[in-house]
């Protein structure tokens, strides 16, 4: 599952969860990105506090892990990279990418999107205000998923934050103390 994670939230995790139940996977592999190619004018927290919020939120799943690639790989992020990466790290895997429904209508435009096709089985979940729709891909190619609605967005989540507005219940618990203790999202409430 790859986003920018910004902050990970119950949204995130509910989907995740759904994924591995209605499609037998045996994990779901947390990928935050490094430095995001469709977020480059954005102000995007540092990838490292990403990914520590990210292994907080998933550490009591044991069907969750988190990785690196993306963190760890220098220049912008692209998810043929991520799968590439992914690939040579578990090369017997069937891979999965799990994405909202929102960013897969725009896979068309993602950095060599011609070839994603053969590195993984994309599969799209509902995200509250979004038309789930895969016309237009390959067939066969996106698995879509209906995932039960939870009105959370990370924008949200840094608005709410940065206003000092609180966050509990929306995200983990350790994540809310976590940007409290580093003192994240502060005056962004205007974002």
């Amino acid at each position: 599952m790859g986003g920018t994670f910004d902050p990970i939230h119950h949204g995130h995790l509910v989907a995740a969860s759904e994924a591995a139940a209605n499609l037998g996977l045996d994990e779901v592999v947390f990928v935050p990105t490094g430095r995001p190619g469709f977020k480059q004018h954005a102000n995007v927290t540092p990838a490292e506090h990403r990914y520590l919020m990210t292994v907080i939120a998933t550490a009591s799943n044991p069907r969750f892990t988190v990785s690196r690639v993306d963190v760890d790989r220098p220049g912008l992020t692209y998810t043929v990279d991520t799968l590439r990466d992914l690939h040579a790290q578990r090369p017997e895997a069937d891979l999965f990418f799990i994405t909202g429904a929102d960013a897969i209508q725009q896979i068309l435009t993602w950095k060599d999107s011609d070839r994603l096709w053969d590195m993984a089985h994309f599969v799209a979940v509902t995200r509250p205000g979004h038309r789930l729709t895969v016309d237009g891909l390959p067939q066969g190619g996106v698995t879509t998923l209906e995932v039960p609605a939870l009105a959370i967005s990370s924008t949200d989540c840094r608005r709410r934050a940065g206003a000092g507005l609180p966050v509990w219940y929306l995200v983990p618990d350790g994540v809310v103390q976590y940007i409290a203790k580093h003192g994240l999202y502060r005056g962004l409430h205007d974002e």
